[in-house]
């Protein structure tokens, strides 16, 4: 059975990534209004109400955003560990008891074609997830908001076929940016906070070892990276590890104001 997987938005602005198996349809967050997640999904032809849940990776508005309009208008269920349905609740709003279900950190579970494992991450958050979708030998992975790659999230990752993987910012850029206070630049540098694009070229490095040979470039922040200078600094880093990009490893871009790519894997 063949995955499909499409970045819908990926940045510090909003982000909903879409994935298909089967006759299963879901979106791993949605961090964008309900209209502008209709709308991209429109571009790819699929219909709103065809879809099968929301996945929940945690609280933060950029990642729930449309959660609670997309899950009401279309009667989705919505998929969250108990940590963040708590601290998403002024965000996202009611949703029906019916369509409100709750995993735990670190087992996986079945929706339709698709298993989903959720990966406890770090990151500022009160249990935030990186989740991992399989489907007839074949995965996928959603791996955004984290301050480093410990080699527990690393083996949970391994030979996953294509992933996306944060490339937040570029250090220098962060650290000169005048209007970020130091206390927030600290926020984003810890080990907590998000890969910049160097550390997420050793994430890679790590995971190319490990199985994986197509990645993604994701969450890229609005005032700390574009995407010419997150493709050139993780290509050169990986470079000079000696690998091909192109070839070892096949690297991609996620988009913050636009749809992205759309993968299948079969």
């Amino acid at each position: 059975m063949k995955l499909e997987f499409c970045s819908l938005s990926s940045g510090s602005c909003g982000n909903a990534t879409y994935i298909a198996a089967g006759s299963t349809r879901i979106l791993v967050d949605a961090g964008l209004s309900a209209k502008a997640i209709s709308t991209a999904l429109n571009s790819i032809g699929v219909l709103p109400e065809t879809l099968s849940a929301i996945l929940v990776t945690h609280e933060h508005a950029d990642h729930v955003r449309g959660v609670g309009a997309m899950s009401r208008k279309y009667r989705l269920p919505v998929y969250a560990n108990a940590g963040t349905w708590e601290k998403m609740y002024r965000l996202v709003g009611e949703v029906p008891p019916a369509q409100r279900r709750e995993f735990v950190t670190g087992e996986d579970f079945y929706i339709g074609d698709l298993a989903a494992l959720p990966i406890s991450i770090p990151h500022d958050t009160v249990d935030p997830v990186a989740f991992r979708l399989f489907s007839g030998g074949r995965s996928v992975a959603v791996a955004t908001d984290m301050g480093n790659l410990p080699k527990r999230v690393a083996r949970q990752l391994a030979g996953t076929d294509l992933m996306i993987l944060e490339s937040n910012h570029d250090i220098e850029m962060l650290q000169h940016n005048p209007r970020y206070p130091y206390r927030l630049k600290q926020r984003i540098l810890g080990n907590h906070g998000h890969l910049s694009n160097l550390a997420c070229a050793e994430a890679l490095m790590v995971l190319y070892e490990s199985g994986v040979k197509r990645a993604l470039l994701g969450h890229l922040s609005d005032d700390n990276n574009t995407p010419e200078l997150a493709m050139h600094a993780v290509s050169t880093a990986l470079e000079e590890q000696g690998l091909v990009i192109g070839k070892d490893l096949l690297l991609d871009m996620t988009w913050r104001d636009r749809v992205s790519g759309y993968y299948t894997i079969e």
